[in-house]
């Protein structure tokens, strides 16, 4: 069983200009190599054809590689029909053409277990793929991994047409009171009546209860925790019933080549969200996500600054979003800090906002250093750039200014150049808190054309506008409020706290 010898083999080919001209000091990305040794999941009884489920053969296979010290484990061409995934050290799981691995939508077949998710500590059902502690690990080829997230999501009906949902309701599940949202099975409707307004952690429910309400736990679909030199190249993930990729706690971080295609309805459908991370590369990808696209996170709350590992020296270059809530994405969980980020070269059509930072007072944490440059975008609806702390908040900025302490977000240097937009609802919204604005943004050679509004600031101390051109009904007026140090075209500005319109020079 098995085959080759232990020469090492490294599965990754990237560019050597994915590291020039970087604006911050950051290692290189190690990468994993493995041993010149594989087998073939049919040698360990997985059979194709979408009957058998498949996930002791995987499993088996896998285990034994790792024993063996590493290597190669080979799914071939066929369907099949799995269950969780879990990878261990020293193991490259390749997917050969036309491969497609379908997780099966039986939630019986995934555990509840201890994780963390949206920032904190959770508990969910086990991922479909998943890897905690572990080195020296890679998903590569070119095979599909469909995570049967129709299985476990919810669904809005004001996400559908009206055939769309009446189809939905036809196939099963159940509806709230409201008919306003579909779930899977009353199990899961049951869970979100009981968890409305409760945090993740703080359930009270036993083990038992969750075995009738697991579906509403619906799991990330790649979970890989704690571990070093990850690769993830040139597979395609889709239809998630969560997250689709979430990295937590990880270091030396690959991805290349790798395309993730969810639902746009898909609640929660987030493509790639980088949690408290470091040394990571994002190159050449291709995302279509139900929510954010490319998301970097840290911890919410008092539960991210207690972990109190940023997410740290991340290069996203190369990469395309067709869709999704953002394209580029920090917060709205970064208490742990996000710091040394450079995003190039990237293509976003149809996001909901282009460029988005997101916080809100009790976060805490530092985003800083963050470098963008050369972006194109099309048909945006809303920003094309937003800087909000006061994400999720509904008439926060009315609120009694507290004072600054550990729980206060701070974002700062933050340099975006070479913007290109054809189509946004607004061209750039900055909206820092009075008791901690923005602090020195600069944005150099931006277009933005047919935007329904122009740039509107609040709560930033020390802006830099050069050779900004916003194509807009009101003559491409810049709103500012509440801003120090403000420089545009070279010309500086006094302090301004009340309300003023300025008109962009041409």
């Amino acid at each position: 069983m098995g085959q080759g010898c232990t020469q090492p083999r490294q599965e990754s080919n990237l560019p050597e200009d994915v590291y020039k001209n970087l604006p911050f000091d950051m290692p290189r990305v190690e990468q994993p190599s493995f041993p010149d040794y594989q087998v073939n999941i049919t040698e360990f009884g997985a059979q194709s054809g979408g009957k058998v489920v498949n996930t002791k053969a995987i499993n088996d296979a896998i285990q034994a590689v790792s024993a063996k010290g590493g290597g190669r484990v080979i799914i071939p061409e066929g369907l099949w029909l799995t269950g969780p995934i879990v990878l261990l050290s020293n193991v490259n799981l390749h997917t050969e053409k036309n491969a497609l691995v379908l997780f099966s939508g039986d939630s019986a077949l995934y555990p509840v277990v201890d994780t963390v998710f949206e920032g904190v500590s959770a508990k969910r059902c086990q991922s479909p793929i998943s890897a905690v502690n572990a080195d020296n690990i890679a998903i590569t080829g070119f095979g599909v991994f469909d995570g049967a997230g129709d299985s476990w999501r919810p669904v809005k009906k004001d996400k559908m047409t009206e055939r769309q949902w009446k189809n939905l309701l036809n196939s099963g599940g159940s509806v709230d009171e409201a008919a306003r949202i579909w779930y899977p099975n009353a199990g899961a409707l049951q869970a979100s009546v009981l968890m409305n307004g409760k945090s993740h952690s703080d359930t009270g429910v036993t083990d038992e209860e969750w075995g009738k309400m697991k579906t509403w736990l619906r799991p990330v679909m790649v979970s890989i925790v704690k571990s070093k030199k990850v690769l993830l190249d040139g597979i395609t993930f889709k239809n998630s019933p969560n997250w689709c990729i979430h990295p937590l706690s990880c270091e030396f971080l690959t991805l290349n080549n790798v395309k993730v295609f969810n639902p746009w309805y898909s609640q929660n459908g987030d493509a790639l969200d980088v949690e408290s991370c470091r040394n990571v590369l994002i190159t050449n990808c291709l995302f279509d996500a139900g929510d954010d696209a490319i998301c970097l996170k840290s911890g919410k709350d008092a539960d991210g600054r207690r972990r109190g590992e940023p997410c740290e020296n991340v290069i996203v270059k190369n990469n395309t979003v067709l869709h999704g809530h953002g394209g580029f994405v920090v917060g709205s969980e970064m208490s742990g800090g996000v710091r040394n980020v450079y995003v190039a070269d990237c293509s976003f059509i149809g996001t909901d906002v282009g460029l988005r930072f997101k916080s809100t007072r009790g976060r805490g944490g530092v985003v800083e250093n963050i470098y963008i440059d050369r972006i194109n975008m099309i048909d945006i609806p809303n920003d094309a750039l937003i800087a909000d702390l006061y994400y999720a908040v509904k008439g926060g900025e009315d609120a009694p200014v507290p004072s600054v302490s550990e729980e206060t977000p701070i974002f700062k240097d933050i340099h975006i150049s070479n913007v290109y937009c054809n189509g946004a609802g607004r061209a750039v919204f900055f909206n820092g808190l009075p008791e901690m604005p923005i602090q020195n943004i600069s944005i150099r050679n931006m277009v933005v054309t047919n935007a329904r509004e122009g740039i509107v600031i609040n709560q930033v101390a020390q802006v830099n506008m050069e050779n900004i051109d916003i194509e807009t009904s009101d003559d491409s007026v810049i709103q500012l409020e509440n801003t120090t140090g403000i420089t545009i075209n070279g010309e500086k500005y006094d302090s301004i706290s009340e309300k003023r319109l300025l008109t962009l020079n041409k």
